[in-house]
């Protein structure tokens, strides 16, 4: 029957759509029913696991999409060296919470902020509770001592959850240091997740060098609301020991192929993903489902013996997670040697069902793209709008003004697993996977032919 309407279809496209149209159900066609990305991802998250910027097992990875690029059939594949920071997590640690009511001591679900320094020692000061930046400014004369909580929740009523992310992070990204320009000790937040469970979750902080750099920690939820629950009728202190701490810059790589282009081999191209992860996960959804993503349009283009007008880059890209480094690192290269870059995408949203693409681009540019939507409807893009593209490819716009993508799955479920080790492989699933390579696949091939 589906094959039967889009046979109906055609006749109501120009012939170059036809064409389109008919060539990108190939890529469907062949990525739904020989796609490796799947087989890929249980590899690179089983056998490899979490993947942290500086760690053994980030240059194992690395080694990995070396030899994947050339073994499905890149025309130039190497590594781009860079300097990346290199954080580790230490074991042994923990927190409590102690009621000074009754003593009681309730051990807390918890995960040490990416980045934090350890406590050295055990950390034990009464707990403030802090609703927001607002109010922690109301209460800076009562912080000096003590630990900061930040019970900033995720706004239910947000239907993109990135946005409420985005509400959120800065108390994980920025709240350390700002409690910190007051006296506290440490810091906890409430992890950023709208999930169900009491998992926490990771993520990355920035300190602020003009302040003293203080322990923080992230708690599961049911934590978080036991203690937004009972803040107006207990006083409580908290005991925390963490052990993390920087270690000097660390060699990495970025991992590129290619595939030259036919008519315009110095234009480029980029499409990739980050390979690192956090620590505690196996990176499945983040971003092992972009990496994957990327190696399987090089497949795909490669197994129907496209020939590109452009050259594609594809791109693994090094520490996003902790200082984005590999997407400064490729951008700088790019303008050291003059190249022009024409576009470039990102897939770094989880391996969720499809839903369209933002753009960083002119109103003009972004008007061209927007008449492809009908071609991409099909296969689950339901909106190409203004938006930006992503955090490794935001050097490219930044220093080479290149109009830029981020593709956009279903965002409902990502944060029940962001950063946490609830991002495993099992949380994958495949037939959402592929069909987010096929519309990336789709719409490198309309930038490649029609150009921006």
């Amino acid at each position: 029957m589906k094959k039967i309407i889009f046979l109906l279809l055609l006749p109501l496209l120009s012939k170059s759509q036809q064409d389109d149209a008919a060539f990108i159900k190939k890529i469907s066609n062949e990525i739904l029913q020989n796609g490796q990305a799947y087989q890929q991802l249980k590899y690179l998250t089983k056998n490899i696991g979490g993947r942290l910027a500086g760690s053994p097992s980030y240059n194992k990875a690395a080694q990995w999409g070396l030899e994947t690029f050339k073994k499905v059939g890149a025309d130039n594949a190497f590594l781009q060296e860079c300097l990346v920071p290199h954080w580790i997590r230490g074991k042994g640690d923990y927190a409590y919470l102690i009621s000074e009511k009754s003593k009681n001591k309730k051990a807390l679900s918890m995960a040490a902020i990416g980045n934090s320094i350890g406590s050295k020692k055990e950390i034990t000061a009464p707990l403030i509770f802090i609703e927001n930046y607002a109010d922690l400014e109301a209460k800076r004369e009562e912080v000096k001592g003590k630990i900061v909580y930040y019970n900033a929740a995720f706004n239910a009523t947000n239907i993109r959850t990135f946005k409420s992310y985005g509400e959120t992070g800065t108390y994980r990204v920025n709240g350390p240091s700002r409690a910190a320009k007051y006296g506290a000790v440490g810091v906890v937040i409430r992890s950023l997740t709208e999930g169900t469970d009491n998992v926490p979750h990771t993520g990355t902080l920035h300190y602020n060098d003009s302040f003293p750099t203080i322990p923080a920690i992230a708690i599961g939820l049911e934590d978080a609301d036991f203690i937004a629950a009972n803040a107006k009728n207990e006083h409580w202190k908290i005991s925390m020991k963490t052990h993390g701490k920087m270690l000097p810059d660390t060699i990495n790589h970025n991992v590129i192929a290619e595939l030259k282009g036919t008519e315009f081999p110095d234009e480029y191209i980029t499409v990739g993903g980050h390979l690192d992860s956090w620590d505690l996960c196996e990176g499945a959804h983040d971003d092992g489902a972009g990496v994957v993503q990327t190696i399987e349009i090089l497949r795909t283009f490669k197994a129907l013996g496209y020939q590109p007008k452009h050259t594609i880059r594809f791109v693994l890209f090094a520490n996003e997670e902790n200082g984005t480094r590999g997407g400064a690192k490729y951008a700088e290269e790019a303008k050291a040697k003059n190249e022009k870059h024409i576009f470039a995408l990102e897939s770094d949203a989880g391996g969720f069902t499809p839903r369209g693409f933002t753009f960083g681009m002119s109103k003009e540019k972004l008007e061209k793209v927007q008449e492809w939507l009908s071609l991409l409807k099909p296969y689950g893009t339901e909106s190409l709008e203004a938006g930006g593209g992503g955090a490794d490819i935001g050097a490219l716009a930044k220093l080479l003004g290149t109009p830029v993508a981020g593709f956009i799955p279903d965002s409902q479920r990502y944060f029940d697993i962001h950063h946490a080790t609830t991002d495993t492989f099992e949380s994958v699933n495949k037939r959402e996977l592929l069909l987010g390579a096929v519309n990336m696949a789709a719409l490198i091939y309309l930038v490649d032919k029609y150009g921006l």
